[in-house]
């Protein structure tokens, strides 16, 4: 759990979040769950089938959250209706894109909140005790463990934790590898192929044998490098559930004597052939719960994992960054950023590697940051220490 959803008590200990209503003139009070770190809401107020889009989102707006009591598919319904209620970023009429960047955030952000206060309660068996209500528990407990005292999540969260379990049991297909990674629940899930076609067909250092995968998430470019070849493979992460993850992923598809899966911050110790990182690419604040895998505050992942690299390479070995360049288009870093951070962490540039993403926002005229993802460019960035010879760019 987030810390922004603890609290700590007088002796310093921590104890969970909680959220408080009245319920048939009796006080109530269970667990709060909020992936993204938000307090549990003050105001509270008991909804039913009898309940209107037009009421519930004036109560959201006023920050009134509204815990349901009926009817879970018309809980559903209501979201959806409360949701065409708010306005839509548009694409700008003028050519400052990072304004346009600032105004989708805020109108993102402002929809989270205010469709983020129509909640469910969950029984302490992990199901949700409504009429027509999914059976959650397989999914809940990959999302938070197993079940033991009642809580509240909101609506639009608990779909989230459904859609991940699909995604988790289905997978998702890795043409580049000819198999299937399967994502959990808060980990990014590697949709975007372009980048994975990268990995799997740069060149490698020669007589390669040994790579460490930095911020490793679902473990597939871990699996990409050992499908290649590569012997032996350190993937690192902080996050336990990415660890739990990438260990799930690279042992079903064959590769658990190849890859050890470590949780560390960045690198782990040692030298290696091959330092591959997909940080985060955009260098800005992260909101909501599904910004973490997109957005690195003050482009932190970043600049640690350059700093950090020629330390952990072997004499001829190769760091691999890979990274959009939508942070430039946005107006967030200037490619002189990335290029003076690559000199200052005395490295060389050995060559670059680009293509163009493929997924459906890239074409969308409506999205608000359509001109940036239009002209967007994928690259794996290939660097090495000094004595490398620098390829021009």
């Amino acid at each position: 759990m987030s810390e922004r959803t603890q609290t700590q008590t007088p002796s310093g200990s921590v104890d969970p979040a909680r959220i408080d209503w009245v319920e048939n003139g009796s006080p109530r009070s269970a667990l709060w769950r909020s992936e993204s770190g938000w307090p549990a809401p003050v105001r509270v107020v008991l909804g039913d089938d009898s309940m209107t889009a037009a009421t519930a989102f004036r109560l959201a707006s006023a920050g009134t959250a509204i815990l349901w009591t009926d009817d879970f598919h018309n809980a559903r319904q209501l979201l959806s209706a409360m949701g065409r209620r708010l306005p839509e970023s548009r694409a700008p009429k003028n050519d400052d894109i990072t304004a346009a960047f600032v105004r989708s955030r805020e109108t993102a952000l402002r929809r989270a909140t205010i469709l983020g206060m129509l909640l469910v309660p969950i029984a302490a068996d992990g199901t949700v005790p409504l009429r027509r209500s999914p059976d959650i528990r397989s999914a809940a407990a990959h999302a938070w463990g197993e079940a033991c005292e009642a809580s509240v999540v909101s609506l639009r969260e608990l779909l989230g934790v459904i859609g991940a379990e699909e995604w988790r049991s289905t997978g998702v297909e890795v043409p580049a590898l000819g198999d299937r990674i399967h994502p959990h629940y808060g980990v990014f899930s590697p949709v975007r192929g372009e980048y994975l076609d990268l990995v799997a067909t740069a060149p490698l250092p020669a007589a390669a044998s040994t790579a460490f995968d930095i911020g490793t998430g679902t473990g597939v470019l871990s699996v990409l490098l050992a499908s290649r070849g590569i012997r032996t493979i350190v993937a690192t992460d902080l996050d336990s559930r990415a660890i739990a993850c990438a260990r799930e992923n690279i042992a079903s598809l064959g590769f658990a004597d190849t890859v050890t899966v470590r949780e560390t911050d960045l690198f782990p110790d040692g030298r290696a052939d091959i330092v591959v990182c997909n940080p985060p690419w955009i260098p800005a604040t992260p909101k909501v719960a599904t910004d973490y895998a997109v957005y690195d505050e003050d482009g932190r992942m970043l600049a640690g994992y350059l700093a950090g690299l020629s330390a952990h390479l072997t004499p001829t070995g190769e760091g691999w960054l890979v990274i959009s360049d939508i942070a430039e288009r946005l107006g967030l870093r200037s490619r002189g950023d990335l290029l003076d951070a690559i000199d200052d962490a005395g490295l060389t540039v050995l060559g670059r590697m680009d293509t163009r993403p493929t997924h459906a926002r890239s074409t969308d005229s409506r999205d608000p940051l359509h001109a940036a993802r239009a002209a967007e460019v994928t690259s794996l960035w290939r660097l090495g220490n000094a004595q490398h010879t620098t390829t021009a760019l």
